[in-house]
C-alpha cells in the first residue's frame, strides 16, 4: 500500500506550487481526518515520508545556486505566472501519479479500483494519441510520439493497466522535466536598460511640475539634476553637465554637454543641472529602439533541438519495423515488448537531466547559463570575439603618468585632482582617487561654497582656485597648454588615452595621463583559448593604434578597430558568412544586438542590464576567469550525452535477445528495462556526484562582487 500512496502524494506535492497559484475553491466535501476511510494510516505515512524529502520542483530542476543567480540579475522579478501549458502538464502529472497508485493497488487484489481506473486511463492516453496523430498526419512523419501512442495503446488492449499507468506517469514526468529545462531558466531577451523613470520634472510656464513619464511629449522641457538618469532623448536648451555614458558607449570618460548638445535616455548626470527639449520619449528612445530590434531579430536559437531528441527520432523507424516483424512471428505481447526497446524515451529524459546537472555545475563556478543549448553550441565554436572596452579592459582606467609644469610636483598635481574629484563617481575620478590612495596622499580640504561643476570642476583649496578637467575646459577658462602638454595630448589622442588637466589659479600645473587597464586574467585566458585551436578577435570602437597595441600585448592576431556600435552585429555576421561559428563576449548596451546575432553570447555581471539580459551566459564574478572552465564543461557535457546514448542503446540487443531466445514478455522486459534505465540514470547523474575537474587554474585577485559579498 505504501508505494501507491507515495506515487499519489508525490504527484500532488510536485505540483503544489502551481495549484496554490490558482484561485482558492471551496472543498466539495469535508477534509478527511486521520481516522477517516479516505485518509488511511498508510496514506498519512506516505505523506510524512515525502514531507521529510521536502520536494521542491523548482529547486530540483533549476538548482538552488542557479535560482539565486537568476534572482541576483533581476531583484525586481515577481513570482512567475505559470503558463497554460505548464498548468496542463502539472495537472496531467497529478492525474498520472494517482492512476499509477490506483492501478497498482488494483493489481494487488482490488479489481474494483482497476475497473474505476480504466476510463481515466483512456482519458489520460488521449493527449498522447493526439500527439501521435498530429505527428503522423499533420507533420507527415513517424516519430517518438507515434511510438508512444502504439505502446500505450498496446498496454490498454492487452490489459496491462498498471504498466500503462506507469508509462503515462513516466511520459508526463519527462514532459515536465523537459519543459522546465527549456523554460524555467530563460529570461526575457530584451528589456529596457534599468528602470525607466516613472515620473519626470517638466518646466511649464516658468514652473517645474512633476508629471508621469508616459505623459511627456515631444517638445516638452525636462529638468534633470545631478544623480538623475536622463529619461528622454533630446537637446540641451539650458545648463551644462558632466554625463556618464559608459553604459551606452563603453567610454570611461564622462561626456561634457552644454546648450545645443544631444543627450540620450538612460545616461546619468554626474554633476550639473540641464534642461532638455524632448525629441524622443518612451518607445522612441535609443534604448527602446535597441530593445525593439532585439524583439524582432530572428531568434535562430529556437530552431535548435537537443541532440537527444534528434537521436530518439532517428531510432523510431528501425524499432517500429522490428516490432512489426515480431508481431507476425511471436504475437502482440512480444511486439509491444519490442516497442519498449526504443531508447528514445530514455534519451528524452536523460538528455535534459544531463543538461540540468551541467547548468548547476556551471552555477557553482559562478557561471549562469540562462539558455542550456548554449553549452552544446560551444562545441562548434571556432572563433571568439571580444569587445574591447569593459571586457578585455576594466571599466576603471589607471594612472600611468603625471606630466608637471611650472615647478609643481606629481604628488601636488595628484592631490589637487583627487580633492576636486572626491564627490565624483565616474571611472576617471575613481582612478585618480585610487592613485592618490596608492601614494598615501591625504585629501586636501575643500571650500564647499566654491564647488562648481561645468565642463570640468572648479574648487577652492587652501585659498587657491583649482580647475580640473579636459583641454576644452582649460581653453574655455582662458588657460593655454604648454608645448609639452600639447605634444602629450596629441600622443594620447592618437592612442585613445585620456588626459585630465589640473590648473592652480591661472596656471596649468600639469596633466594626469590615464590608460585602459587590461584585465589581469586576460592574457592567460587568451592563451588558453588559442591552445584549444580557437581564433580570437578584438572588436573595438577605439582608434587603430590602441586596439593594435592591445592585440599585441595579449597575443591576438586579429582585431577590428573603429567599429561603430551599429556595425558590431554586421561584423559578427561577416565572420559567420565566412563559415565561422562565433562566440561574442560583450558588456555594453551597444553590444546587445551583436550578442543576439552570435551563435553563443556571453556577458559579465556588472555590465549593462540589456547586455546581461541578452547574453545566453553571464559570468557572475564579473571577470573572464571562468571562460576556459565554461569550454571544459561544454566538452564534459558532450561526453556525458554520448555516454547516455551508449548506455541506452546497449540494453536494446539484450532485450531483443531475451524476447526472441528466452521468451521474455512484459514482466521480464520491464525488469530488464528498469535495470538498464537505472544504469543510464546513474551515468547521467554522475557529473553531479563527481564533478569534472578543471585543468585550468588562474591566480587572480577576487572580483569586487566576491569582496562585497554579492
Amino acid at each position: 500500500m505504501l508505494i501507491p500512496a507515495l506515487l499519489i502524494v508525490a504527484g500532488v506535492k510536485l505540483c503544489r506550487k502551481s495549484r496554490s497559484s490558482d484561485p482558492p475553491q471551496a472543498p466539495s466535501q469535508p477534509a478527511a481526518g486521520s481516522g477517516s476511510p479516505l485518509a488511511p494510516f498508510w496514506a498519512e505515512q506516505a505523506k510524512r515520508i515525502l514531507d521529510k524529502l521536502n520536494l521542491d520542483p523548482s529547486t530540483l530542476v533549476v538548482g538552488a545556486k542557479r535560482q539565486e543567480q537568476l534572482q541576483d540579475l533581476d531583484d525586481t522579478a515577481e513570482e512567475p505566472v505559470l503558463s497554460p501549458q505548464e498548468r496542463e502538464i502539472n495537472r496531467r502529472m497529478v492525474l498520472s501519479a494517482g492512476l499509477a497508485g490506483l492501478t497498482i493497488t488494483g493489481a494487488l487484489g482490488f479489481p474494483l479500483l482497476t475497473l474505476i481506473s480504466v476510463p481515466i486511463l483512456i482519458y489520460q492516453a488521449l493527449p498522447i494519441a493526439q500527439g501521435g496523430y498530429d505527428e503522423l498526419v499533420k507533420q507527415r512523419k513517424v516519430g517518438s510520439q507515434v511510438l508512444d501512442t502504439l505502446f500505450m495503446g498496446g498496454m490498454l488492449v492487452l490489459r496491462y493497466f498498471w504498466m500503462a499507468a506507469l508509462g503515462g506517469a513516466f511520459f508526463w514526468g519527462t514532459e515536465k522535466l523537459r519543459f522546465n529545462v527549456y523554460n524555467t531558466s530563460r529570461q526575457r531577451l530584451a528589456r529596457a536598460f534599468g528602470e525607466q523613470s516613472r515620473v519626470v520634472w517638466v518646466q511649464k510656464d516658468g514652473s517645474e511640475i512633476e508629471v508621469p513619464f508616459e505623459d511627456v511629449s515631444v517638445g516638452d522641457i525636462v529638468v534633470v539634476r545631478a544623480g538623475e538618469a536622463i529619461p528622454v532623448d533630446g537637446t540641451i536648451t539650458e545648463g551644462i553637465a558632466s554625463i556618464d555614458q559608459h553604459m551606452l558607449t563603453g567610454e570611461a570618460q564622462p561626456a561634457e554637454k552644454s546648450v545645443g548638445d544631444t543627450v540620450f535616455a538612460a545616461t546619468l548626470v554626474l554633476a550639473g543641472t540641464i534642461r532638455v527639449q524632448v525629441e524622443k520619449a518612451g518607445a522612441d528612445t535609443v534604448v527602446a529602439h535597441i530593445e525593439d530590434i532585439l524583439q524582432h531579430t530572428s531568434d535562430y536559437i529556437s530552431t535548435l533541438e537537443l541532440k537527444g531528441k534528434v537521436i530518439s527520432d532517428k531510432s523510431v523507424l528501425p524499432i517500429l519495423a522490428l516490432s512489426t516483424v515480431t508481431l507476425i512471428v511471436l504475437g502482440p505481447t512480444a511486439a509491444v515488448c519490442t516497442l519498449s526497446c526504443y531508447p528514445g524515451e530514455g534519451m528524452r529524459l536523460l538528455g535534459p537531466l544531463s543538461l540540468m546537472n551541467f547548468l548547476n555545475l556551471a552555477a557553482q563556478d559562478d557561471i549562469l547559463v540562462k539558455d542550456g543549448r548554449a553549452l552544446e553550441a560551444l562545441q562548434d565554436v571556432d572563433t571568439v570575439v571580444f569587445d574591447k572596452t569593459g571586457t578585455l579592459t576594466q571599466e576603471q582606467p589607471h594612472v600611468v603618468a603625471i606630466h608637471t609644469c611650472d615647478g609643481y610636483t606629481e604628488n601636488e598635481i595628484l592631490s589637487y585632482a583627487a580633492a576636486a574629484e572626491t564627490k565624483q563617481t565616474h571611472p576617471l575620478a575613481r582612478a585618480i582617487l585610487q592613485e592618490a590612495e596608492n601614494r598615501h596622499l591625504d585629501l586636501l580640504p575643500l571650500d564647499e561654497s566654491a564647488y562648481e561643476v561645468g565642463y570640468g570642476l572648479r574648487v577652492a583649496i587652501e585659498g587657491q582656485q583649482i580647475r580640473v578637467g579636459s583641454a576644452r575646459f582649460m581653453e574655455r577658462s582662458g588657460l593655454g597648454l604648454s608645448a609639452s602638454l600639447v605634444q602629450h595630448q596629441a600622443n594620447c589622442y592618437q592612442r585613445g588615452y585620456s588626459m585630465v588637466y589640473v590648473a592652480i589659479d591661472e596656471v596649468i600645473g600639469g596633466a594626469i595621463e590615464l590608460h585602459p587597464a587590461i584585465r589581469p586574467e586576460a592574457k592567460r585566458i587568451i592563451e588558453a583559448l588559442q591552445q584549444r585551436g580557437l581564433e580570437v578577435y578584438i572588436l573595438s570602437g577605439d582608434h587603430e593604434e590602441p586596439t593594435q597595441q592591445l592585440a599585441h600585448d595579449l597575443g591576438i592576431e586579429h582585431y577590428l578597430a573603429e567599429t561603430l556600435p551599429e556595425h558590431k552585429a554586421k561584423e559578427i555576421e561577416r565572420l559567420q558568412d565566412e563559415g565561422k561559428s562565433v562566440c561574442f563576449i560583450g558588456d555594453g548596451i551597444n553590444d546587445a544586438i551583436a550578442l543576439k546575432h552570435a551563435h553563443v553570447s556571453i556577458s559579465l555581471r556588472g555590465a549593462s542590464m540589456l547586455a546581461s539580459d541578452t547574453a545566453q551566459i553571464v559570468f557572475m564574478d564579473g571577470s573572464l576567469r571562468q571562460l576556459p572552465r565554461l569550454f571544459e564543461l561544454a566538452d564534459a557535457l558532450e561526453r556525458n550525452m554520448k555516454g547516455n546514448l551508449m548506455s541506452l542503446i546497449a540494453p536494446a540487443p539484450v532485450l531483443l535477445g531475451g524476447i526472441y531466445l528466452l521468451n521474455f514478455r512484459l514482466y521480464g522486459t520491464f525488469a530488464l528495462g528498469v535495470t538498464g534505465f537505472l544504469i543510464s540514470l546513474t551515468h547521467a547523474m554522475w557529473p553531479a556526484i563527481y564533478p569534472p575537474e578543471t585543468s585550468f587554474d588562474i591566480d587572480s585577485s577576487e572580483s569586487p562582487f566576491r569582496q562585497s559579498g554579492m
